[in-house]
């Protein structure tokens, strides 16, 4: 196959492809977002938007960067104002050699003045010069995303530079890290990128919470301390996903929320489950046995201002709080002395279109805790029980309709003549609570829930 053959190269005979869509091509993979290095980008890219009947976009005024959308709203050409004099001098500024191969679109020659096509082969990241990470501290966690999506392994000199800039990692502004860490949360090797990146130290300035959970050392139920428990989680949630049907693959895929799929959040909040451990951290003088009371509500609350604060979005903030705070959820459902569809509905209900991703956490969790008290029948169990819940979900999830909506606000405020405040609210979650337990069904039943319930 010849790169020219994609449908929209096709048509252009000028400029350069470069970057990810190049390496992609060099890999056998499919891409739908085309890099083009060229001079007079704005011009090129208004001409190609008009020849292709596509949106033209304006990405980055400052850094001449446009964009082309086609009206299929998944291919895409990202238009950029070649740096240098010429196509040599460009690839000089990339990050890395397997990112600075380009394909001359008028001759049909790649251009490979670094080594980029030789390190894809051997399957090596190496930078181009140490300069550019002085230029943008940003590809020194670019250097971890890459190893987290492709898996290769860093040259001695990347090691090297990477020590010697890893001082530099929180210069770039919290967006653009965000971004980099919901790319590498959602790379095949994530678990590898974050065993890699907490050698240099990396990881604690991240997430400052780590330099507390690598104070919880292992106890007779978890064989790991407590930040190698996550990042091992976050290792089963990679092999649970590898090796799941299609169903279940096609919905951790979806972007449901914050540009990426649910995979890559899911494994975000596999890494930080269990970040309110060690403020819930105790030691029992009787039994010497380790416990973490309410370490689910805790580490829920906790994550909202860390994640904040790296500029994560309030909808993917929420998933990772969600997550965080009913990751032991589905294990008590299914403990439950008497399991029965209407417990295993309550859950379902409850969670609604999280359902696989909180039980995907729950299962990963056992997986990744094997201390001397837990023997392999208890984690078959487990996982057999969860297995079952996940079943019952998929047999019932197309016949699922939203809970009506019985009363609203401001007739549950007449009812009870009270106004707005924190009461109508607790009301509100109460009556929603009954409906999902089954106790509330009509609207008869809800106008006598709320009169009768007592302030």
């Amino acid at each position: 196959m010849n790169i020219k053959d994609d449908f929209i190269l096709s048509e252009i005979n000028e400029g350069y492809l470069v970057g990810g869509s190049v390496r992609d091509f060099l890999c056998g993979k499919v891409f739908v977002d085309r890099d083009i290095a060229i001079k007079g980008a704005e011009k090129f890219a208004g001409d190609i938007a008009n020849k292709l009947d596509a949106t033209f976009v304006v990405l980055d005024s400052e850094n001449l960067i446009y964009r082309v959308v086609l009206k299929d709203k998944i291919n895409y050409l990202d238009i950029t104002e070649m740096q240098g004099e010429t196509i040599e001098d460009d690839l000089m500024r990339r990050d890395f050699t397997i990112n600075a191969i380009a394909f001359d679109l008028a001759n049909g020659s790649f251009i490979d003045i670094v080594g980029g096509q030789n390190d894809l082969k051997n399957k090596v990241l190496r930078q181009i010069q140490d300069k550019n990470f002085e230029d943008d501290p940003l590809r020194i966690l670019r250097a971890f995303r890459f190893m987290a999506t492709t898996g290769f392994d860093f040259a001695p000199e990347l090691k090297e530079a990477v020590g010697k800039y890893k001082n530099l990692i929180l210069k770039p502004a919290k967006e653009r890290i965000s971004y980099e860490l919901i790319k590498l949360f959602g790379g095949e090797y994530a678990f590898q990128a974050l065993v890699n990146a907490d050698k240099y130290g990396i990881l604690e300035d991240l997430f400052p919470c780590i330099n507390e959970m690598k104070q919880v050392p292992p106890n007779t139920h978890h064989h790991l301390d407590l930040f190698h428990h996550s990042l091992e989680t976050v290792r089963n949630i990679e092999l649970l996903y590898l090796n799941s049907d299609e169903n279940i693959k096609k919905h951790l895929d979806i972007v449901s929320f914050g540009g990426f799929p649910r995979i890559n959040h899911l494994k975000l909040s596999a890494f930080l489950h269990d970040i309110g451990k060690f403020s819930t951290w105790i030691i029992e003088e009787d039994t010497g046995r380790h416990r973490f009371i309410k370490h689910d509500d805790v580490g829920a609350k906790m994550c909202v201002p860390l994640l904040k604060d790296l500029k994560f979005s309030k909808k993917q903030i929420e998933y990772v709080s969600l997550m965080i705070k009913n990751h032991i959820y589905p294990s008590n459902v299914i403990s439950s002395l008497e399991l029965t569809d209407k417990i295993m509905m309550r859950y379902v209900r409850k969670m609604n279109d999280n359902v696989i991703d909180n039980i995907f956490l729950a299962k990963a969790d056992r997986l990744s805790a094997r201390g001397v008290d837990i023997t392999d029948e208890m984690v078959e169990t487990n996982i057999t029980g969860l297995n079952n819940l996940l079943k019952f979900y998929m047999s019932v999830k197309d016949t699922l309709e939203p809970l009506p909506k019985l009363l609203d606000g401001l007739e549950i405020m007449e009812i009870k003549n009270i106004s707005q405040s924190p009461l109508l609210g607790k009301i509100i979650n109460e009556l929603h609570e009954a409906q999902l337990n089954g106790i509330v069904n009509t609207r008869d039943e809800a106008i006598e829930f709320v009169n009768t319930y007592e302030i």
